[in-house]
């Protein structure tokens, strides 16, 4: 199994990049797991204290069940992935069934920061951004698909996300194989992931 890491800022376009290297490569050999669907479970809080989480920073994130559903998989073992709402900022009752593949594409913010899960990578990949067309893509999204309004998107932006960006994201750059910067279609990034996979897969 080859297990590829995609992180970088929030809105720097991870998931275009997800897409564009599984694109026209076998929907059969190659997973994706989220790391928003490991935000750690949070029994016993109002939604209140659920709402002022700091969402941007590793200790919000299960790490150790990241972990171990990927040695799981790598051990040809099926998993139950957890579900996480963005509109409750809680765990909902379902899970996704998800069993191995060839590849298996790990993405999120906060993925290089985590040593363990760092080590369980083949290959790790930063995606760029500039800082105002990050916020831009996170202002839309968060009003379009998670119920926010633009003053509390802007007022996480600037006390948490922007700080937690600069503390703990933006340095994993130095633990990355492959920095794609996402101002423009990257070719020959994309080409040389998708040539790695397409090794791993004829193997």
């Amino acid at each position: 199994m080859l297990i590829i890491g995609i992180a970088g800022g929030t809105g720097s376009g991870k998931t275009t990049v997800v897409n564009q290297i599984v694109n026209e490569l076998p929907e059969t050999e190659v997973g994706i797991i989220s790391q928003d669907s490991y935000y750690k479970e949070n029994v016993g809080m109002t939604y209140e204290e659920r709402a002022a989480i700091n969402f941007d920073h590793p200790r919000s994130i299960d790490f150790e069940l990241l972990v171990h559903h990927l040695k799981e998989l790598k051990a040809g073992n099926n998993i139950n992935q957890p579900v996480y709402s963005f509109v409750s900022h809680n765990r909902t009752s379902d899970t996704v069934f998800t069993h191995p593949r060839k590849v298996m594409i790990v993405e999120g913010i906060l993925i290089l920061t985590n040593p363990e899960l760092r080590d369980l990578f083949d290959v790790k990949i930063y995606v760029q951004a500039d800082p105002d067309e990050r916020l831009i893509r996170r202002l839309k999204r968060d009003i379009a698909d998670r119920g926010r309004d633009m003053d509390e998107v802007l007022n996480r932006y600037q006390t948490t996300l922007k700080p937690m960006h600069q503390q703990f994201i933006e340095p994993t750059k130095a633990f990355a194989d492959i920095i794609i910067p996402n101002d423009k279609y990257n070719t020959v990034a994309i080409d040389v992931v998708r040539a790695v996979i397409n090794q791993k897969l004829n193997v």
